[in-house]
């Protein structure tokens, strides 16, 4: 017969084991979100990138990033 004390370590196991669960869940939550904003942010640097018409963006960073007056 189990005793109030091996009730309670069983009860606490239990909570830990949801716990757990609960924490994984929300982690693959914030991992889909993030991978659906890197998605989102690739497709768009595609975009950009398309409608350059000579140079790409990189050189145009550069270019812009040089003093020419």
């Amino acid at each position: 017969m189990a005793t109030a004390l091996e009730d309670k370590l069983s009860n606490l196991i239990h909570e830990i084991k949801e716990i757990k669960k609960e924490l994984i869940l929300k982690e693959i939550s914030r991992t889909r979100i993030a991978k659906n904003r890197l998605t989102a942010w690739k497709t768009l640097g595609k975009k950009i990138s398309s409608k350059w018409d000579e140079m790409s963006a990189e050189e145009e960073m550069n270019y812009q990033r040089e003093k020419t007056w």
